[in-house]
């Protein structure tokens, strides 16, 4: 059976599997398959409880039903990531809207860990944050890999991360989004660094917002605020 599945997602079931008593990986991934679709990705994995573990094991592929009910949830805990020895996917934080007033949201074009590494097309995932002035929070992780089985890989990409103001991707690693699909703003960088790295510029610019990060932003430029200042005192 050839299964489309992240790396991540794949290393999370691994580590499951090891939690079910001779549950064999390959056997668990067809059975998380049938259940949830392809392509596996850690953001459907996220979804797996207890309960739907139990029916999966119990299914006509995999019969398990001894398992303890720690182990169920071991492996649970691994399948949402939690704990996971060998990823090297960021953190994710918590986050609610409003915890950051000022903040716009961030899109990064990813491959590698946290890295600053992809464009829009090709990415593996896109790590968002959420940046204010006085923070930079990593707020969701998300992959791309079902976007890319759609019939139109960069409708569905843009889909993906349409609640971001700002796109940033790798200048050296293909072409920037097209401008009919992006987001409000494509920020291109030079290679190399992590994404939290490079938004901390991004982050000490939003006080005083140049004219193409105060469009994003829905507010004015900072470079305009005196011109705007000397005319209402006239």
């Amino acid at each position: 059976m050839s299964v489309s599945i992240t790396r991540e997602a794949a290393l999370r079931i691994a580590l499951a599997a090891r939690e079910l008593d001779d549950v064999a990986p390959r056997d668990l991934v067809s059975a998380l398959a049938e259940r949830l679709d392809l392509p596996l990705t850690e953001t459907k994995l996220k979804s797996v409880t207890v309960a739907d573990l139990q029916m999966i094991l119990q299914g006509d592929d995999v019969i398990a039903t001894g398992v303890p009910r720690d182990n169920l949830k071991q492996a649970v805990r691994l399948l949402w990531g939690e704990g996971v020895s060998g990823s090297d996917l960021p953190a994710v934080a918590p986050y609610a809207d409003g915890d950051l007033p000022g903040s716009i949201r961030v899109a990064c074009a990813s491959n590698n860990g946290g890295e600053l590494d992809g464009h829009f097309g090709s990415c593996e995932r896109f790590l968002v944050y959420q940046v204010s002035p006085a923070a930079l929070r990593l707020v969701d992780i998300r992959p791309t890999l079902e976007a890319d089985h759609a019939e139109d890989r960069n409708v569905a990409r843009a889909e993906l991360i349409k609640d971001c103001q700002v796109v940033t991707c790798n200048r050296s690693a293909g072409r920037p989004p097209p401008r009919w699909c992006a987001p409000a703003c494509t920020l291109k960088v030079g290679a190399g660094g992590t994404a939290a790295s490079t938004l901390l510029q991004l982050q000490q610019a939003l006080n005083s917002p140049p004219p193409w990060l105060a469009r994003a932003m829905g507010v004015e430029a900072g470079s305009l605020a005196k011109f705007t200042e000397a005319a209402e005192e006239s």
